[in-house]
C-alpha cells in the first residue's frame, strides 16, 4: 500500500526549516529592537510593557542602552523620551536619577516635557510670531500668548521611528511637516542617542528642510543627581562658564539685554550651591521665579574635541559629577521653579518645588526677533547639527 503521508511529512519539514533560517536571520533585529522585553529588573520602578501602545497608528515601545560601567538608559520613542537613568554613586550603588512616569499612559496624560527632545524650537518665541522674508507666521500661542517648546503638540509628543538600535547607540527620526504647529518647511529630523564606556550620553540632532524655517533643538531631562524624588536640588554645586545671560522680562521673554553675571546671583564661573544664589534678591530671580535663564556660555573654554565646556554639577552627598559640553551658544539652567509637589514620581515619591534641575543646550529664546542673537534660520541645502554631552562621574 502506497503511503500518501510522507509528501506532507516532508513539506512540512521544509516549511519547519525556511521558518528556523528566517528567525536566524531577523534574530539580531527582533534582539535589538525588543530590548523593552529584558532586563526589566534593572530599570528604576518602571514595567516596559507599561510602555507598549500605539499612539497615531504608529508603534510605541521601551528601548534600553546600557554601558559597560553599569549605566543604563531607558527611552521611549513617544517624544523620543529619557524615562530613567540610572547611575552609580561613589559607593556603587545604582540609582535613577531623572524624573519621570512609570508608564507611557502617564506620558500622554500630563503635561510637562520630563526627558523629551524639544522642537522645533526649545524655549520661548515671544508672541509666537516671527517673519521669513518679509511673510509674518503665527505660531501656537501656548504659554500666556508667547510659544513654548515647540507648540501645543511639540517633538515631545509625537511618535518617532526607530531606525537603528544597538547596545550602547539608537537614532531616532521623523519629517515634521509643513506648517506643523505653525512652522514653514518640511523638516527632516534625526537624533542620535550614545552611551560610551566614558560614562557620556551623547546627544547629535541634524535637520535639514525644503524651505527656510527656524530651528532649536534640545533635551529637557529633569535631573535630581541625588536620586529622582529625593528632595530639592538646592545642595547640588553648580559651576557654568559664562559671563553673561540674556534678562528676561515677566512672561520669561528675552529683552534682548546681555546682563554681566560678574556680582550677581548668576555668576556661577567659581563653583557653588544652588541655594546660595537663591539667597540673594535680584530682579531677573523674581522675574523667572528663581533660575529659568539661558546662559551665554564662554566660547574660550573647550574639551579635546572642541566643543564647549558648559557646566559641571556636583551632588555632595552621593558623590555624583554630571558634565555638560556642547557646540551650542547657549544653556538654559531650569531650577525647577514650577514643580509643586504633587507629581508623584517613579518611586512614589513627591516631585518637590525645585526637585530637580535642568541644563538645556541651545541657541538663545526669542532668537527669530531678536537681530543682535545667534541666528537659529536654517535654509534648503544646508545641514543643522547640534550635539550635547552629558557626562558622569563621581568625586
Amino acid at each position: 500500500m502506497k503511503n500518501n503521508t510522507l509528501p506532507f511529512i516532508n513539506i512540512f519539514l521544509f516549511l519547519m526549516m525556511f521558518s528556523s533560517c528566517r528567525d536566524q536571520d531577523n534574530k539580531g533585529a527582533d534582539t535589538q529592537l525588543e530590548r523593552a522585553k529584558m532586563d526589566k529588573e534593572l530599570l528604576s520602578a518602571i514595567d516596559s510593557v507599561n510602555f507598549e501602545g500605539f499612539i497615531d497608528d504608529k508603534t510605541v515601545n521601551l528601548y534600553v542602552l546600557e554601558n559597560k560601567n553599569g549605566i543604563e538608559a531607558a527611552f521611549s520613542n513617544f517624544g523620543q523620551r529619557l524615562v530613567s537613568l540610572m547611575v552609580p554613586d561613589r559607593n556603587g550603588k545604582i540609582q535613577d536619577i531623572v524624573l519621570g512616569y512609570t508608564s507611557l499612559k502617564d506620558y500622554q496624560t500630563n503635561s510637562g516635557y520630563f526627558g523629551a527632545t524639544i522642537g522645533r524650537y526649545g524655549n520661548r518665541i515671544a508672541k509666537g510670531k516671527f517673519e521669513i522674508d518679509g511673510i509674518t507666521y503665527d505660531l501656537a500661542q501656548n504659554n500666556n500668548g508667547n510659544h513654548l517648546h515647540g507648540g501645543v503638540k511639540g517633538f515631545e509628543s509625537v511618535v518617532w521611528d526607530v531606525d537603528s538600535v544597538t547596545r550602547n547607540f539608537i537614532r531616532f527620526n521623523r519629517t515634521s511637516p509643513n506648517l506643523e504647529e505653525g512652522y514653514p518647511g518640511n523638516l527632516n529630523v534625526t537624533v542620535e542617542y550614545t552611551l560610551n564606556d566614558d560614562n557620556e550620553l551623547r546627544i547629535e540632532y541634524y535637520a535639514t528642510t525644503d524651505k527656510m524655517t527656524h530651528v532649536n533643538l534640545t533635551h529637557h531631562s529633569f535631573f535630581n543627581l541625588k536620586d529622582e524624588g529625593k528632595g530639592t536640588v538646592n545642595n547640588h554645586i553648580m559651576q557654568i562658564n559664562s559671563s553673561s545671560i540674556t534678562a528676561i522680562d515677566e512672561g520669561l521673554i528675552p529683552t534682548g539685554v546681555l546682563m554681566p553675571v560678574s556680582n550677581t546671583p548668576f555668576d556661577f564661573n567659581s563653583p557653588k550651591t544652588i541655594q546660595s544664589g537663591l539667597d540673594k534678591e535680584h530682579e531677573q530671580l523674581t522675574l523667572g521665579r528663581g533660575f529659568d535663564h539661558n546662559f551665554i556660555l564662554d566660547q574660550n573654554i573647550k574639551n579635546e574635541e572642541g566643543l564647549y565646556v558648559a557646566a559641571k554639577v556636583i551632588e555632595p552627598k552621593s558623590g555624583r559629577v554630571l558634565e555638560v559640553f556642547t557646540n551650542e551658544p547657549g544653556m538654559q539652567f531650569y531650577g525647577g521653579n514650577f514643580l509643586d509637589g504633587k507629581t508623584i514620581g517613579k518611586k512614589g515619591g513627591n516631585y518637590d518645588f525645585r526637585g530637580a534641575f535642568c541644563l538645556e543646550t541651545q541657541h538663545f529664546p526669542d532668537s527669530p526677533n531678536q537681530k543682535n542673537f545667534p541666528s537659529t534660520l536654517l535654509e534648503p541645502g544646508q545641514e543643522y547639527r547640534s550635539i550635547c554631552v552629558y557626562k558622569f562621574s563621581v568625586e
